[in-house]
């Protein structure tokens, strides 16, 4: 019986790394095809879902910045609570 409740308790701590993992995993994708979005729209290739390359740009751009801010912002969170940050970042 404490065979399992250790199998569960590590099964329950892996299961929050993979949801977490996949949580920083879709604005990483979002940000590389902001990327792409921005490269396709400087060589003059307009994707399906917008009508020109000026909305496509904006939208890369949006894409892009969006998910290194949430990337980073996760980073910063983790260092945060662990104290590796400088102390002008820490609370007082």
């Amino acid at each position: 019986m404490l065979f399992l409740s250790t199998f569960y308790r590590k099964g329950k701590f892996a299961m929050m790394r993979t949801v977490a993992f996949l949580i920083l995993l879709v604005p990483g994708i979002l940000a590389a095809w902001g990327v792409k979005l921005m490269r396709d729209s400087l060589f003059g290739i307009v994707n399906p879902p917008f009508p020109g390359t000026a909305s496509q740009t904006i939208a890369g751009l949006l894409f892009f910045v969006f998910g290194i801010f949430f990337v980073g912002g996760f980073i910063f969170h983790r260092d945060k609570k662990r104290n590796k940050v400088q102390k002008r970042f820490k609370k007082r």
